[in-house]
């Protein structure tokens, strides 16, 4: 079985409850600035919670909105759906009050829903720490299938065309008909290392091709009618004289603008690929393992000792680098009109000019560590704490 290697958030936030940061290699974060003054008006419109969230499992929950409606979910069993305008809750559904949605044996645990939900239409789906995957409707949050996979889903399914795609910790890849939830096909990538950072990046699809970045340090491309694969491009090559050392997996999303693809890598490189081709057209050493944004000719990454960067798209060229926020534990960063957002270990919500990486504004949503990547929709920006604390941001310029 894979040995995952749980360097999140959850075990940094734990260790600066315990005051350990003077333990080698584990460094302090980056005390904010008392004097700082915003350039940026910030106005939350709203603040929810959603069950306990993520809690202490890892899984990096992410809301989704779709049609004006925020779906979310959390560890212990909660799925809503919620006004994403008023912060009003449309419906709530706990699988604690009837084992999962009332089906099968009452004794059976709750639905340990992580990765965040995805919806289209009137279904949602939704993956489990356990191996489950559900179909509901997206209206009403009533039942309409379940299926049962090998091993835990940390990122949220993908819903195209009749089919909802999902990506398990153990390597695979299913499709399963989006009508009744049975198995179209598996993409077994063959092996995964002994040891991998708990997490997995969020699969994207593009004219027919299924996109993500695996545990080895790949981008890796699959017909989605049938996952057979087309191509891989490694972003790592895995070397090192540890295990620790050796660590490389994609854990962010992979992005496409126009016809290309941009990935990186823990231990590796930040790579512009043609997407047809999977011919490489730049790479840059950059270490992270958080998801990437792309904003006008940049694009935006937070590396592994968490300082925020901007890289010219065309080239890689260096653009500017932000170290105030240093090993303050970001998240992968969201543009936001003229602004790159991110929250940190400690609660905080970060806005930072596009143009020159200097800080705009903060914001604190809570006291827990905001792992997810913030989700930009409109003029709007959504963030979640561990906690499942939700707040929606909006900007004006002073």
């Amino acid at each position: 079985m894979k040995r995952f290697l749980l360097i999140t958030l959850t075990s940094l936030v734990a260790l600066a409850g315990c005051h350990s940061f003077k333990k080698e290699n584990v460094q302090p974060p980056t005390p904010l600035a008392k004097d700082f003054k915003p350039t940026l008006q910030v106005t939350r419109l709203w603040r929810t919670s959603v069950g306990d969230g993520a809690g202490v499992s890892g899984a990096p929950l992410r809301p989704a909105v779709v049609d004006g409606v925020l779906y979310a979910d959390s560890t212990d069993g909660k799925l809503v759906a919620i006004d994403a305008t008023s912060g009003k809750t449309l419906w709530s559904k706990s699988s604690r009050t009837h084992g999962w949605f009332g089906w099968g044996d009452k004794k059976r645990k709750d639905a340990l829903y992580a990765g965040g939900p995805a919806v289209t239409g009137d279904l949602l789906a939704v993956g489990t720490l356990d191996g489950h995957v559900y179909g509901v409707n997206a209206k009403d949050g009533s039942p309409r299938w379940e299926a049962e996979l090998n091993a835990e889903v940390l990122v949220s399914p993908v819903i195209v065309g009749d089919q909802v795609v999902v990506r398990t910790g153990d390597g695979r890849v299913y499709a399963l008909d989006s009508a009744t939830g049975q198995r179209r096909w598996v993409y077994d990538q063959g092996s995964v290392p002994l040891l991998s950072l708990r997490g997995n990046g969020q699969l994207l699809v593009a004219n027919g091709v299924l996109f993500f970045g695996s545990d080895d340090g790949k981008l890796v491309a699959l017909r989605l009618d049938n996952g057979s694969k087309l191509w891989e491009q490694k972003l790592s090559s895995g070397e090192g004289r540890t295990e620790i050392d050796r660590l490389n997996d994609v854990d962010g999303a992979i992005l496409l603008d126009g016809a290309t693809l941009y990935g990186a890598a823990y231990h590796g490189n930040l790579a512009a690929v043609d997407g047809p081709s999977g011919r490489p057209l730049w790479s840059h050493p950059f270490s992270s393992f958080g998801s990437l944004a792309v904003g006008g000719n940049a694009i935006f990454g937070v590396n592994d000792q968490s300082q925020v960067w901007a890289f010219d798209k065309n080239g890689g060229a260096d653009m500017w680098k932000n170290d105030a926020l240093k090993y303050r534990w970001l998240t992968g960063p969201a543009v936001q009109g003229n602004y790159v957002v991110v929250g940190d270990m400690e609660g905080y919500v970060h806005w930072l000019q596009t143009g020159d990486g200097a800080l705009a504004a903060r914001e604190r949503l809570s006291k827990k560590a905001i792992r997810a990547q913030p989700l930009v929709v409109g003029d709007i920006v959504y963030v979640e704490d561990v906690e499942g604390r939700i707040g929606a941001y909006r900007l004006s310029a002073h």
